[in-house]
């Protein structure tokens, strides 16, 4: 899990191409990684190792290496815009309800990309489950399994109950939900995601964010 040395910072109008920012101007204060930020990993501000800037903003790295990741698709790192649309979602649960927006209408939902082989989703999943309890009358959580085979998430299941609904992502909806790590989440309201973080986030930091947004 990675995350954002990011800056703004004005370019002249129109660059739409990563440009090396000299070692020599890169700030001395800390900055958070754009490409670890995006990744989920949460280990805040460090010194800029290297910097680039892109259609008018400067973003920062804590490792060289991630400058090549930046430059191969700049928008996938990018810091997220809230709120903005929820991209399309049709997906059966596994007591057989179909999810999509007609369905999520008038819902609080908190969408969990997740998969069985990755350690942070399991450690959250008891997470989920305590706030999906304290708001049990305003939110709903789905957990939506990136798992490439069926019999992998069928065999889990098998051994570990939810609590709340979980969906076999069989038509790669994350994807286009632009979700690179797991696990990823998605807070939705009225068609509108109003919340987005990747990784493992603290319980109270969850809770508060679905106050502010019931």
């Amino acid at each position: 899990m990675l995350t954002l040395l990011f800056t703004a910072s004005l370019l002249a109008p129109g660059q739409d191409k990563p440009v090396d920012i000299p070692k020599g101007e890169l700030p001395k204060a800390a900055q958070v990684c754009v490409v670890c930020e995006a990744g989920g990993s949460g280990h805040g501000a460090e010194k800029a190792a290297a910097g680039v800037r892109y259609k008018g903003q400067a973003y920062y790295f804590c490792n060289p290496s991630e400058v090549a990741k930046f430059k191969k698709d700049p928008e996938a790192y990018l810091p997220t815009v809230l709120p903005r649309p929820m991209p399309t979602f049709a997906l059966v649960d596994t007591g057989g309800k179909t999810w999509n927006a007609e369905s999520m209408k008038g819902q609080l939902v908190l969408v969990d990309f997740w998969a069985t082989w990755c350690v942070p989703c399991k450690e959250m999943k008891p997470v989920l489950e305590r706030v999906q309890k304290q708001f049990a009358e305003r939110l709903t959580v789905l957990s939506v399994s990136i798992d490439e085979k069926r019999a992998d998430f069928d065999k889990f299941l098998g051994k570990n109950k939810f609590a709340n609904p979980v969906l076999f992502d069989d038509k790669q909806t994350w994807s286009a939900w632009q979700v690179r790590v797991v696990p990823t989440f998605f807070l939705v309201k009225d068609g509108q995601i109003v919340g987005q973080w990747s990784g493992k986030k603290a319980e109270k930091d969850i809770v508060e964010l679905v106050k502010k947004s019931q």
